[in-house]
């Protein structure tokens, strides 16, 4: 840190900031609730993908107490297509607990943040700084970059425990007398123009104390530890009809996908099964007699994890009830019924083509 001039640089990111951020909805707003609903959903996700998912949060569920007083299955509707569930899960018990622990108000003291479900180090840095004003760096994906480069760290950014070596720059680095705007500019100049491609170096504000940029190593830095390729998930799902309704379950509330509803589901292994083995199969894990139709599509699906591919049949229910022990809560449904549920993308992928038959 000590060829770096914190005032000089402070006060250029500060300038370059004001004269090229982004206007985002987030960003029109000084309450506490909204900035925290904003930034849970952007862990891991696009900021063009948040903002109308955003928007519409925001219109539904304005404070706490609208959120922690829905029904979790409208909290998850209105999430479906973001991805990672138990966002939504931990913002509504959250929301609970400061609609009435907090007299509805995010609390700005830290320990009572970081208590709340689904906040962690990250998540209340940005919060305290953004929307209390408080002096606490965020090193997100995006800082970590611009701090790799500036400075020639070479910590792998996806080693465990690489986030405690960016938070000491971090910290010495924050503008103390304004940490919001500070930590909201470096988390911009990483996604603007310290990109991980092709960075604008000669558009950068902070160029002349890059250390990367001064000794043309930029594309080597940030350094990561490779990641592992993803596994392959086979899976076969059933969508089984009775009187011109499906079957569905809704998963159990914790873990992948929690609360959401899907077909009934049976893993497949290398060899392709017959009609005759997806009807005994999928019998015993649903309890019902079944018969195999025709095989509908196949659908792809990247996980963070895994990798989904599955085959999908249509089939007809014979006889039997239905005994699907796997999930917390099943029923019959028309296709009106099932737009209602929140589904995963990978269900999305083939409804249009289940809603276009004539059953």
């Amino acid at each position: 840190m000590t060829t770096v001039n914190t005032t000089s640089l402070r006060r250029d990111l500060l300038n370059w900031y004001r004269a090229n951020r982004r206007s985002l909805p987030w960003r029109e707003t000084a309450d506490p609730y909204s900035i925290w609903i904003s930034e849970i959903m952007l862990q891991q996700t696009q900021v063009a993908t948040v903002i109308p998912y955003y928007r519409r949060f925001m219109d539904r569920f304005p404070s706490p107490g609208h959120l922690a007083a829905a029904d979790l299955q409208e909290v998850l509707k209105l999430w479906e297509g973001l991805g990672y569930y138990s966002r939504a899960r931990h913002l509504h018990r959250a929301a609970g607990i400061v609609a009435s622990r907090h007299n509805d108000r995010l609390p700005d003291d830290p320990a009572a943040l970081r208590a709340l479900p689904g906040i962690g180090e990250y998540t209340a840095a940005a919060v305290l700084s953004i929307a209390f004003g408080q002096v606490v760096p965020v090193v997100d994906g995006n800082v970590k970059r611009v701090l790799a480069r500036l400075l020639e760290i070479d910590t792998p950014v996806n080693k465990s425990g690489a986030h405690g070596r960016f938070v000491g720059p971090a910290r010495e680095l924050i503008c103390p007398r304004h940490p919001a705007e500070f930590n909201q500019a470096i988390m911009e100049l990483g996604a603007l123009v310290c990109r991980p491609k092709n960075p604008a170096c000669d558009r950068c504000p902070l160029a002349g104390w890059c250390q990367a940029c001064r000794h043309h190593t930029i594309e080597r830095f940030p350094t990561r530890i490779a990641a592992r390729k993803k596994p392959l998930r086979k899976l076969i799902y059933g969508v089984v009809f009775k009187n011109g309704k499906l079957l569905v379950g809704q998963r159990p509330e914790e873990g992948l996908l929690g609360g959401l509803w899907e077909f009934p589901s049976i893993a497949t292994g290398r060899q392709p099964l017959s009609t005759g083995e997806i009807e005994r199969v999928l019998a015993a894990e649903i309890g019902i007699a079944v018969n195999v139709d025709k095989r509908l599509t196949s659908i792809r699906h990247a996980y963070t994890h895994f990798t989904l591919s599955a085959d999908v049949y249509l089939l007809t229910y014979t006889a039997g009830r239905v005994r699907w022990q796997s999930v917390q809560s099943r029923r019959w449904v028309s296709f009106s019924q099932l737009r209602r549920l929140p589904t995963h993308k990978a269900i999305h992928k083939f409804l249009g083509l289940l809603e276009g038959l004539n059953r």
